[in-house]
């Protein structure tokens, strides 16, 4: 037995059972399907055939404007990651977001006229009393529908019996594409993951036409196995099933066959299957086989085993009760709603009753993106965005930002307030075709309304970027440094302290090669004079010696003499003399010498202060706390200001207050 969490039966357009939701939104399908562009295009051409068929048109994916374009739509929104409902697919279709279609541009391939039809079916259907139905409910998420918030594994039934044809196939379809996203989304899996079993696949699958249907159920039986999903689909009469459906399943379980056409049907499929898996069949055995069928009794033909097997069910009580009632399936999940409780959306909102003023189709519009909740009041403004570009080749500044200004608008005489224009930190992305909110909406003024006036406000805009846009950079003239675009003055103080330190290292040592040679030859020529010094003291101390041992021995002879006078002793008195001389002569070399030494040394110390006060001025002139620093405003040319957008803005508002930043 299944206890209360483990099913649930689903009703799309209708509250009998869990309602699910089908026409809210038109989500963007799983990266691995955006990435492959035959799923996506089979994933398009699916939900658009669908989708023109619940209004009545029944396209053809090649000839048809109408699948055409709304295919265009749809591939276009999915590639930028955009979500639609109907809602946008009407505004879309009455300005689409394309300007050609193949080679052709929008009006030739397709009038504005002749979309408004198309936009009017979708609007009829909008607006239809029943559509209401088709808002409410929970998600189509597959994910959710397969377990319960906590993790459990449970059976999603969806009954569609209350439907009528086209909304069986629109609902049908969106389902089957719904579960190849979500297969995409898996790994790759050996063991079962999860199954789809769809019963009466009449009509979904046949072997000539081609309903929306089709494409997503072949793309399940060819490739939903690798990812643990399997494919069960049930029917009396296998003629009315695709030979390539039938090709691709891998366990068949045949009853007995009403018609020799069924058989047929079958005994081909069985015999591909047979073939592809190079396995030997014998057709008229096989086909006394499936005559022979009784009551409970089926053929199991496993593309994994050698041959089919023949079997019996076991004996079951069966009070054919038929199938469920929508009052049935409302007793029966009574209780079990609380489990799933529908998410509603209002009508107001999506059939777009808010009033919004109706503007040409000329006039561009788009809204701010809403923060918050609660009454929301839009307000119109001109939104204007361009590139800038800032450059100066002197400062070698080339910098690119975007400016994107909301300016409200003004009275007849002076349509836009410029002076009142505030910064938007809102990219162009975020904007949105559609509010993002429900709420109110300010009349629009008169001009407004007039495409011919962005032209002209396109080029206001400009003159007011030139005016009051510009780069401030901060400028070291000193140091020969230019700020980044955006550098503060303090990161820019940081970064010239790091450049006056390398850039005094540099000095510092070129300062040093320059004085090095120099106080190198002083040094040399000090040692010398200081050695030449010493010699000469030497030899004036030696010739002091020596006049003064001289001079004793004359006149130790004198006195001890016989005579008081001769020729030696006078002689020995004049070479005294002359010794006496010599020793003077020296004294004064020794004086000179110590004159030479000490200038030299003079010479040095000046050397030595000369350098220390240069490199003391060199300190000084590179100090970046000291360093003047100007500020330069470098400004645009109107040249170098491309517009990328000048449009009808909705600003939300709530208590008088903007709520978009």
């Amino acid at each position: 037995m299944l206890d209360a969490a483990d099913f649930a039966v689903y009703t799309p357009a209708s509250d009998a059972g869990i309602p699910v939701s089908a026409l809210k939104s038109f989500a963007p399908p799983a990266e691995a399907v955006l990435n492959d562009r035959e799923l996506l295009r089979e994933r398009i051409n699916a939900t658009v055939t669908a989708l023109l068929a619940l209004v009545g048109v029944e396209a053809d994916p090649i000839q048809s404007r109408e699948h055409i374009l709304v295919a265009t739509l749809l591939d276009r929104a999915w590639r930028a990651g955009r979500e639609l409902d109907l809602a946008a697919i009407i505004g879309d279709i009455q300005a689409p977001p394309v300007s050609r279609i193949g080679v052709l541009d929008l009006e030739s391939f397709y009038p504005a006229k002749e979309r408004f039809a198309l936009a009017m079916a979708f609007n009829n259907l909008l607006a239809s009393p029943g559509f209401e139905a088709w808002m409410e409910g929970v998600p189509l998420d597959i994910a959710s529908l397969l377990h319960t918030p906590k993790g459990k594994p449970r059976v999603a039934i969806f009954s569609i019996a209350h439907l009528a044809d086209a909304e069986r196939m629109f609902f049908v379809s969106l389902l089957l594409n719904q579960m190849v996203s979500w297969m995409r989304a898996q790994s790759g899996a050996t063991s079962l993951r999860a199954i789809l079993y769809m019963d009466e696949i009449f009509g979904y699958f046949p072997p000539t036409a081609n309903p929306p249907s089709k494409l997503p159920l072949l793309t399940l039986l060819k490739q939903a196995r690798a990812f643990g999903l399997g494919v069960v689909l049930a029917t009396q009469n296998p003629v009315d099933l695709d030979y390539k459906g039938l090709a691709n399943a891998g366990t068949w379980f045949i009853g007995r066959l009403q018609t020799e056409r069924d058989k047929a049907r079958v005994l081909d499929g069985l015999e591909g299957a047979a073939s592809g898996a190079g396995a030997r069949f014998d057709r008229a055995q096989m086909d006394r086989t499936l005559s022979a069928l009784g009551n409970r009794v089926f053929l199991m033909n496993n593309v994994h085993e050698d041959h089919p097997v023949v079997f019996e069910t076991r004996w079951t009580l069966s009070y054919l009760r038929g199938p469920l009632t929508r009052t049935d399936i409302r007793t029966l999940m009574e209780r079990r709603k609380e489990l799933a409780p529908a998410a509603k959306t209002p009508a107001a909102e999506i059939r777009g009753q808010a009033a919004r003023p109706v503007l040409p189709p000329e006039v561009r519009q788009c809204f701010l993106p809403a923060r918050g909740a609660g009454p929301m009041v839009w307000r119109p403004g001109l939104i204007g965005a361009a590139q800038v570009r800032f450059t100066d080749a002197k400062l070698k500044v080339d910098e690119t930002c975007e400016v994107t200004i909301l300016v409200p608008f003004g009275d007849d005489l002076t349509p836009v307030r410029w002076e009142a224009a505030e910064d938007l930190e809102v990219s162009l992305d975020a904007l949105e075709s559609e509010p993002p909110a429900e709420g109110e909406y300010a009349p629009a003024p008169a001009a407004a309304s007039k495409a011919r006036g962005y032209a002209a406000w396109s080029k206001e805009f400009v003159n007011w970027v030139y005016s009051n846009r510009g780069l401030e950079v901060y400028r070291s003239v000193a140091l020969k440094q230019v700020s980044a675009p955006g550098e503060s003055e303090r990161d820019f103080r940081v970064r010239l302290a790091q450049a006056a330190r390398e850039e005094r290292d540099h000095a510092a040592e070129d300062l040093r090669r320059k004085y090095a040679p120099k106080i190198t030859v002083l040094e040399d020529r000090i040692r010398r004079a200081r050695q030449a010094a010493e010699r000469e003291a030497q030899e004036a101390q030696s010739q002091k010696l020596g006049v003064a041992v001289s001079i004793g021995a004359t006149l130790l002879g004198a006195f001890l003499g016989r005579k008081a006078v001769s020729a030696a002793t006078v002689g020995r008195a004049g070479t005294a003399v002359r010794s006496m001389g010599r020793a003077y002569k020296e004294s004064q070399d020794v004086a000179r010498a110590s004159e030479t030494l000490g200038a030299m040394e003079q010479q040095r110390a000046d050397l030595e202060t000369q350098f220390q006060a240069e490199a003391a001025a060199l300190q000084a002139s590179l100090d970046p706390a000291s360093a003047a620093i100007e500020t330069i405003v470098v400004r645009p040319k109107k040249t170098a200001i491309p517009v990328r957008l000048v449009a009808l803005a909705w600003a939300p508002y709530r208590d008088n207050q903007p709520t978009w930043s």
